[in-house]
């Protein structure tokens, strides 16, 4: 049964983080539009538009910004990998953003550092609401299909032991975090920061001055230091895009 209340927009930033949900979409229809290509289609019962952001703040506001204003989505979620910002959130854990911001936003002496000119925000609050199904939805994934659609070999290649789910704080900015002395810096401006990436926060401003509710879910790929880029993409096709297909599959199954 459809559940017409919805119309997510999903976005991603590369190919491999939405693997698998454009094939199993029905009824699909591609737009392309601002050189990307909106599929609009049927995902368990969700009505739902698939987009790949490409990467970085712009590149994401823009996206999001489409799919609200032609789309007309009802919400907008944001799902890919990031690095960790925190020695208790590991590879291959998931981090469901509560707050973002962003990292690189200075405007001083005009407005307080981080603070986004004009809003009286540097935090951008994720709707609670979509965030206890995705919470739910992730943590049924692990606990009942893990061991199943990730392989032994992938497990044992990112050392997958028992991965976790954490709520909290997410920073982004132009800026891919593979430097320990960066992520020490982050550390000590946001010492509540859970995770590290490049499109979010820009995402929550569009959401935020549309009113739109977001939320940004994100599987950790890398301890944002000088071995993050190491079998980054290896990681994202073999066990991040796996997340986020049964993930988002089992959201679907919990939107009432």
């Amino acid at each position: 049964m459809e559940k017409k209340s919805y119309r997510f927009g999903i976005i991603s930033a590369l190919q491999e983080e939405q693997a698998g949900l454009i094939t199993q979409m029905l009824n699909a229809k591609t737009v392309t539009l601002g050189k990307r290509d909106y599929v609009q289609g049927n995902l368990w019962g969700v009505d739902c538009v698939c987009v790949l952001s490409r990467l970085g703040k712009v590149a994401s506001s823009a996206t999001a910004a489409m799919l609200i204003e032609r789309f007309e989505v009802s919400h907008l979620l944001f799902t890919g990998v990031a690095g960790s910002a925190d020695p208790e959130v590991r590879v291959g854990d998931i981090v469901i953003a509560s707050e973002l911001v962003q990292h690189d936003m200075d405007t001083r002496p005009l407005f307080p550092r981080f603070e986004i000119p004009l809003t009286g925000l540097s935090r951008f609050p994720s709707d609670t609401g979509i965030n206890r199904y995705l919470l739910e939805a992730a943590s049924s994934f692990l606990e009942q299909d893990l061991l199943t659609e990730i392989s032994e070999e992938s497990r044992l290649d990112f050392n997958l032991q028992q991965p976790r789910i954490h709520q909290g704080l997410i920073a982004s900015g132009d800026e891919f975090i593979a430097s320990v002395a960066r992520l020490q810096e982050l550390k000590v401006d946001f010492p509540d920061l859970l995770a590290v990436e490049m499109e979010g926060a820009a995402v929550a401003q569009v959401c935020h001055e549309f009113d739109v509710p977001f939320s940004v879910i994100r599987t950790i790929s890398d301890n944002a230091n000088e071995d993050s880029a190491v079998d980054f993409l290896s990681f994202i096709r073999h066990v991040a895009s796996v997340y986020a297909f049964h993930t988002m599959r089992r959201l679907c199954a919990l939107l009432p």
